[in-house]
C-alpha cells in the first residue's frame, strides 16, 4: 500500500514508478507458481491415498481403480504444467 501511495506522488519520476511497479508481476508469478505446485502435491497425495483405499476395499476392481486414478493424476499434472508455463510467461513479460 505504501508503494502505491509513493507511486502516486508527484515528486516521483516516471522511471522510478515503473521500476517499483515492475516487481508486482514477478511477485504474482512467484506466488502463482508456488500455489500451483502446492495444489498439485496435495491433489496427487489425495488421489494416491484414495486409490490405495479403493483397492484395499475392492481388490477385484484394482485394475479399473488404478486406471481411473492414473487418468485423473495425468490430467492434474497437465493442468499444473500449464499453470507453471503461464506463470513463467507472465514473469518474463
Amino acid at each position: 500500500m505504501l508503494m502505491n501511495i509513493l507511486m502516486q506522488s508527484a515528486a516521483m519520476s516516471d522511471a522510478a514508478a515503473a521500476s517499483m511497479g515492475a516487481g508486482y508481476g514477478q511477485l504474482g508469478a512467484g506466488i502463482a507458481m508456488g500455489l500451483a505446485v502446492l495444489g498439485a502435491g496435495i491433489g496427487l497425495g489425495r488421489i494416491g491415498g484414495q486409490v490405495a483405499e479403493g483397492i484395499a476395499r475392492q481388490p477385484e476392481a484394482a485394475g479399473e481403480i488404478r486406471g481411473a486414478g492414473l487418468l485423473i493424476a495425468v490430467l492434474l499434472e497437465g493442468a499444473t504444467i500449464i499453470a507453471l508455463v503461464f506463470a513463467l510467461l507472465f514473469k518474463l513479460l
